[in-house]
């Protein structure tokens, strides 16, 4: 970084992992083979790409931050298998990629949700691998009734299981964020397709989380009769609010909903 003069950008989110300890983590949890694709969104200086495209058939890397090009053509410009491109990981066109592909990555903290979001209702990955904020690793690994519990928690549930590897001090990164990271492995069950009437359903009920389940959906334009009957068809308590309910209720609430 000091020969390229470079610092990093919080503009662009990033904080350069360092530490072995943890870029062994990530590659432990993506268990890749020589035929998988990944998908690495914000290479960085290409520590993670160089270990990635060690262990898998071709690696992807999108690179937003021009400055940092010059970096990757040097560090990774002997690896056969490894693309950098540079673009925006939110916009990058992922159905290029093979099918049953992986995201595996460092992600910028400021845009980490909506590019993981973004992957799972893209249906073309298999299984997603990240780095991001503890706080947002507890939102989506969040179980019912949980503090961190929300629509975000649900939203993937309904396209994977996800569970937290590790926990990665701030010393990890070059510069140190000021909290502390989590490793995140996300297995995308097979065939799943994002449902958006699903998704604004859990959207509205968590709107106001000090609401019952009933008052949100009635905020959002159920008729009281509608809320009433559905959810004396799923047998909870009227003074119930969302972040008590699962997915498989969710699913459940969402036919009733409909046909009321």
């Amino acid at each position: 970084m000091t020969r390229f003069n470079l610092r990093a950008d919080k503009g662009f989110g990033q904080n350069f992992l360092v530490d072995a300890a943890a870029l062994t983590a990530i590659i432990e949890a993506a268990d890749l083979t020589q035929t998988d694709t990944v998908l690495e969104i914000g290479p960085g200086l290409g520590v993670l790409t160089r270990e990635l495209a060690a262990h898998a058939g071709g690696v992807v890397s999108v690179e937003l931050d021009g400055r940092l090009l010059p970096v990757l053509r040097e560090t990774v410009s002997d690896l056969h298998n490894a693309k950098i491109v540079h673009g925006d990981g939110l916009t990058f066109d992922v159905s290029q990629l093979p099918e049953n592909s992986l995201l595996v990555a460092n992600l910028p903290y400021n845009v980490a949700t909506p590019i993981l979001v973004r992957a799972l209702e893209s249906a073309r990955f298999k299984r997603l691998v990240f780095l991001v904020q503890k706080e947002v690793a507890e939102r989506l690994t969040a179980l019912p009734s949980a503090p961190a519990y929300g629509a975000l928690s649900l939203v993937v549930a309904h396209f994977g299981t996800a569970k937290v590897v590790r926990d990665v001090k701030p010393s990890a990164f070059l510069p140190p964020p000021t909290v502390t990271s989590s490793v995140v492995r996300l297995e995308v069950k097979p065939g799943a397709r994002p449902d958006p009437e699903l998704f604004r359903l859990v959207h509205q009920t968590f709107a106001h989380r000090r609401k019952t389940l009933k008052k949100n959906l009635l905020m959002a334009g159920y008729t009281a009769e509608r809320v009433t009957e559905a959810l004396q068809g799923l047998g909870v308590d009227e003074r119930v609010r969302a972040e008590a309910l699962g997915l498989e209720t969710f699913y459940t609430l969402q036919k009733k909903l409909r046909n009321s």
